[in-house]
């Protein structure tokens, strides 16, 4: 059969349904998976009896918790009518189902051992949290309360872990949808170029709208339980101001998971990545995703754990770091500001000081629903073939990102007037709206920013292009010089943010008992909240990148018509712009909620020792070094990531050129790839790798803090510890976020010089100018998917790691 198929130029047309090396056992979760074995009706019933317990629990704590429940429910059966829509569209011919089902098979099978991996992890450092917990001291204010050392353990591992396992469903959540999503984008890009547009986009939708009503829904049923389980607000117990403050171990949790998870996903994608290209495309001179390269398969898989699963985990770390350092500062401020009464606004009555502390859970159920609008906006038509210029794939996409932004600003200024206004500043509501604008508009310049540096319609990445033509060298040297450069914009736009919305937030009118102006961080935090106010759109955007990208590969291997290529190529080139915007984002949210948790570590600090704790004086000399360890810190994450996926591609490249020796038939269509050797190989090389990276984020300020602990004891610095972490932090912030910059621009930049080149421009593909720019898109390769977005993780990690772990530095 093959030879006559060969006789016909029909190549491969007898593949088994699924490579058996590959396929491997469902990884759905077991608890999904005895939900399937329940009765129907029972299972109905179990849904109720758990709805009617979140709502009595949210009842109990506040009005404000049920109206975000109901939104958030409201927003999962979204989830799911989206999920309907696009699992109703076809898969295509055999032969696109079945590199679907071996893509899906990979996918799930390293998932599953990855995370069974991380989970180890996760439990071994829960026991490690509950030993320092219950051996610490307590603050005045938990013993006022009556919150001892046990019960303030168990909450926090119970965060942590909570904090954890939600972040392994967000990943699995965005991996789940991204791998029968990509057959039926190329199956719709047969017929319309809009249609395969729309399939990806509410695919991405999906996975973007569960990401956002997790972190909403986790830290709003965390707070609710709390506050009905401790009994806040009655006499004798815990005040609602200092609640907040029992919900950093979800951030930890989430960050922990999100960081193993980016590590151990970009690796695999990236090394899979280089050796595919290095081997395929410069030394045997086959196209992309050719059926042809052994580690083609791989390459696939990889879009799909390192893109899709990683990114759900890290955006669901950034959100729900971001709601709890401003719940914690809203109660911080309301505690300092003696905010109290009542207020009735839209026939629900709530307490001052619940409205700022639940303030950041009412701006992200608004985001589910401007971001559902936004997904809603982009349409199909009937129209078929390439998209024309009028209907340029990211064009569309912009506008529903700006019908998304216009719906923001209306409902942030609904928000800001409805839980911020309070009798002793009755303008202040004002001002913090107009912090959230900064934030919304941060946010779009990030986004344009982004666009700019990495889109081939602009300058730089079309200059970069032009440096391919004389050769590998200079277009390494362009693309450095170019992510070095995208660093100024963004920290010029940070920084006017930060100032701006400090000012706005001290000049509200709310002082402290002694006078002070005392909204200038919660008006940083408001400003955060703005920009994260479309995060649900914006990762949508984001999903939508390595789903395009997969569906090209099905296209490619299943030996479509070459328009149906272009199709998907454009697609593909707009995903890798919106997947460098979406980093660019991250960076900048990750930037402003690290500058809150700082604050808030250093009120922790305070509040364990008893002693003032304001500023960080770098030029003592100890703190000085603890400033050059976390700028340290990130050079040598960086370098551990890139050095892992170097590693890794090696052993890649060395396995393809060994199949394209052993087995000549493979380049004229005669013999098969052993496609599941090279999955099985960054798999396991993978999953190894990233532990040392990871150890080092979670070990170093850990050992910082004790070390320096230990001796401020002899040196009578009581604070030495906390405050040499304190600076460790800060650099690592400063340091990291340039680096993230750098390494996400500079990637982006060097992927779309390549394609802007297989466009047909500067000789096109196989010329000399495109090998050079294939260089250039293997160095960028370990920037944009492995390190750079591991340090969006690894910062706000650093931050949350450092308030739970605050009591072991003092």
């Amino acid at each position: 059969m093959m030879e006559e198929d060969m006789e016909n130029g029909r190549p491969y047309q007898e593949r088994p349904r699924t490579f058996s090396t590959v396929r491997s056992k469902s990884s759905m979760p077991l608890v999904f998976r005895l939900l399937m074995r329940i009765n129907p009706r029972a299972l109905i019933i179990l849904f109720l009896l758990v709805v009617s317990g979140v709502l009595y629990v949210g009842a109990s704590t506040s009005p404000i918790v049920v109206f975000v429940f109901c939104v958030c429910t409201l927003s999962l059966f979204f989830s799911l009518y989206l999920t309907k829509w696009v699992l109703a569209k076809d898969e295509g011919p055999p032969e696109m189902s079945e590199i679907s089902d071996a893509i899906r098979d990979g996918a799930e099978g390293f998932f599953r051992t990855q995370y069974g991996t991380i989970s180890k992890m996760a439990f071994i450092l829960a026991f490690v949290i509950l030993g320092i917990y219950l051996f610490r001291t307590t603050t005045p204010q938990q013993e006022a309360s009556g919150l001892g050392r046990a019960t303030s353990a168990y909450i926090t591992v119970a965060s942590f872990l909570l904090g954890a396992l939600c972040s392994g469903i967000a990943g699995f959540v965005g991996m789940w949808v991204s791998v029968r999503a990509n057959v039926r984008v190329s199956s719709a890009a047969r017929r319309s170029a809009r249609e395969a547009l729309q399939i990806a986009v509410r695919a991405g939708g999906f996975s973007a709208i569960v990401v956002v009503c997790m972190a909403v829904f986790g830290v709003a049923i965390l707070y609710s339980t709390f506050y009905v389980w401790l009994g806040v607000d009655s006499p004798g117990s815990m005040k609602v101001t200092d609640l907040p403050l029992l919900l950093v171990g979800y951030g930890f949790g989430a960050s922990f998971v999100a960081l193993f998870a980016q590590l151990g996903g970009g690796i695999y994608t990236k090394a899979a990545d280089v050796g595919a290209d290095l081997v395929g495309k410069v030394e045997q001179g086959i196209p992309e995703d050719d059926p042809r390269n052994p580690a083609v398969i791989a390459d696939l898989v990889g879009d799909n754990v390192g893109d899709c699963a990683a990114r759900g985990a890290d955006l669901f770390e950034s959100i729900a770091a971001e709601i709890i350092s401003a719940m914690i500062l809203g109660g911080t401020m309301a505690q300092r500001c003696k905010i109290e009464g009542k207020s009735l606004l839209f026939a629900i009555q709530y307490f001052y000081p619940s409205g700022f502390i639940l303030f950041p859970l009412v701006v992200h159920s608004f985001d589910l629903v401007v971001s559902s609008v936004g997904i809603l906006s982009i349409r199909g038509t009937r129209d078929s073939g390439l998209i024309s210029p009028i209907e340029d794939p990211m064009a569309i996409m912009q506008k529903g990102y700006s019908v998304t932004i216009m719906l923001a600003v209306l409902t942030f200024g609904v928000s800001t007037r409805w839980l911020l206004y309070t009798e002793q500043a009755p303008s202040a509501w004002l001002n913090f709206a107009l912090c959230g604008l900064v934030g919304i508009i941060t946010a779009y310049a990030f986004v344009w920013i982004s666009k700019y540096y990495t889109d081939y319609k602009h300058e730089p990445v079309r200059l970069l292009a032009l440096s391919s033509s004389t050769g590998h060298g200079t277009n390494i040297i362009a693309g450095v010089s170019l992510g070095m450069e995208s660093t100024a914009l963004p920290v010029l736009v940070i920084s006017v943010a930060i100032i701006s919305a400090y000012w706005l937030g001290q000049t509200s009118g709310l002082v402290d008992e002694s006078g002070n102006p005392t909204g200038g961080l919660f008006g940083t935090a408001v400003a955060t909240m703005g920009m994260l106010s479309t995060a649900g759109y914006v990762l949508t955007m984001d999903m939508f990148g390595p789903i395009a990208d997969n569906a090209g590969g099905i296209v490619e291997m299943s030996q479509q018509p070459e328009s149906v290529r272009e199709i998907t190529d454009v697609l593909d080139a707009v995903g890798n712009t919106t997947k460098a915007t979406t980093k660019g984002f991250a960076i900048g949210s990750a930037a402003l909620a690290s500058f809150l948790l700082f604050s808030a570590y250093m009120d922790e600090v305070a509040s364990f020792a008893q002693l003032p704790f304001k500023e960080v004086d770098i030029a003592v000399p100890e703190i000085f070094v603890g400033g050059l360890l976390g700028s340290m810190l990130i050079f040598l994450f960086s370098a551990w990531a890139c050095s892992a996926v170097g590693r890794t591609a090696q052993e890649v490249v060395n396995e393809v050129r060994r199949q394209f020796i052993e087995r000549p038939g493979i380049m004229d269509y005669k013999e098969k790839p052993d496609y599941g050797r090279c999955v099985a190989i960054v798999a396991s090389a993978s999953l190894r790798e990233m532990i040392r990276p990871g150890a080092l984020a979670i070990i170093s300020p850990m050992a910082v803090g004790v070390i320096f602990r230990i001796l401020g004891h002899y040196t009578g610095q009581p604070l030495l510890g906390a405050k040499v972490v304190a600076s460790m932090l800060m650099f690592a912030t400063v340091s990291g976020i340039l680096m993230a910059l750098f390494l996400n621009t500079a990637g982006g930049a060097w992927d779309n010089a390549k394609k802007y080149i297989e466009t047909g421009a500067l000789g096109g593909k196989g010329s000399e100018s495109h090998k050079a720019a294939v260089t250039g898109d293997t160095v960028g390769d370990p920037f944009k998917d492995t390190a750079g977005p591991s340090l969006h993780v690894l910062i706000k990690m650093l931050a949350t790691i450092t308030l739970v772990m605050a009591p072991i530095f003092l």
